[in-house]
């Protein structure tokens, strides 16, 4: 099985920060997003990644490389501009042939993996496989309809009035069956040639499309309040480990992670936290739920469930935690 990874996104409602990165290279945990899709698709077995990028191709390439450090070999695909989904796989025909396939967006978080996914796939073999997930209000996704056993029976885009709760996910696998649909659907009212489209004229056709509902954690990262809500999730699963200077009059409490060559001087780190190479925290207090990254500098100061970027300076600033708003709805940008 080959995989398809979509990075070509703007996160218009990630900035600031996507004023300076990709939305697929915010950190979670201390790593970029794209990172953690990597190890999913190389735990699942793929080998080989197509990734489509857009104006962050540079960026993005730069920071997955070739793929090795993943046990993977990418190769990346130019967008010009977004296109739709469907597109993307059109752009990547060539790149997959004739071999089955698995699709991700490059901002979705699945700390859990697609294991059970990849294996309902290749147990039933349907022509194409969705994943889905019950939500309270369905508007603001795609929504399967099926028949109570898994089989798609139909599939519509932000319903206004959804007739069942199976929201369409990031994760789609795939057999070359998709491509002849692909070919024939033409865009829709967004002028974007849509994959919900695509999967809706298997099902009209007779081939079998199956919904599979994952049952891991996830978040679609559209918004800074979902980075700080996956961060505080995935720093759940942080062990303590003590590789850099902590002197006489530092504590640590909890489960804190910092890196080889960080120093704590006069500061109090209360975990769960990742502290990154590098970095120094001075006459602070740093946590919980809190992610430093590498040669940062943090002196007289105070923070809380927040993420602090590659090489960020703070001197005597206050930042206590605030009460994350409610999830938000999926967006298209």
């Amino acid at each position: 099985m080959k995989a398809l990874v979509l990075a070509g996104g703007s996160g218009t409602r990630l900035r600031p920060l996507t004023y300076v990165m990709p939305k697929q290279l915010v950190p979670v945990a201390g790593e970029p997003l794209l990172f953690h899709t990597m190890r999913n698709l190389h735990q699942i077995g793929v080998r080989d990644v197509a990734v489509v990028v857009g104006d962050w191709h540079a960026e993005i390439a730069d920071a997955l490389g070739d793929g090795r450090r993943f046990g993977l070999r990418i190769t990346y695909l130019r967008q010009d501009r977004p296109r739709g989904l469907a597109h993307c796989v059109l752009l990547a025909r060539p790149f997959l042939g004739a071999d089955d396939f698995v699709m991700c967006l490059g901002d979705n978080f699945l700390p859990d993996g697609i294991g059970d996914l990849a294996a309902d796939f290749a147990q039933r073999r349907p022509a194409a496989q969705i994943a889905v997930r019950a939500v309270d209000d369905p508007r603001a996704f795609g929504v399967a309809e099926t028949d109570g056993s898994g089989v798609v029976r139909r599939l519509v885009e932000k319903p206004a009035e959804p007739a069942g709760n199976l929201a369409v996910l990031g994760v789609y696998f795939f057999t070359e069956a998709i491509h002849e649909a692909v070919e024939r659907i033409r865009p829709g009212a967004r002028g974007e040639l849509e994959i919900t489209d695509a999967v809706q004229l298997l099902v009209t056709a007779g081939a079998t499309v199956r919904a599979s509902e994952y049952a891991g954690y996830w978040a679609d990262v559209g918004r800074i309040e979902d980075v700080l809500r996956c961060n505080r999730h995935a720093l759940d699963q942080v062990k303590p480990e003590l590789l850099g200077e902590v002197d006489d009059a530092s504590e640590t409490v909890g489960a804190v992670a910092l890196a080889p060559g960080a120093r704590l001087v006069r500061s109090r780190v209360e975990g769960p936290a990742i502290i990154g190479p590098g970095a120094a925290i001075v006459d602070s207090k740093v946590g919980p739920n809190v992610v430093i990254g590498s040669e940062c500098t943090i002196q007289a100061t105070r923070l809380g469930d927040c993420v602090v970027l590659d090489g960020g300076r703070m001197t005597g600033l206050i930042s206590d935690p605030q009460p994350l708003p409610p999830e938000g709805e999926r967006r298209d940008d």
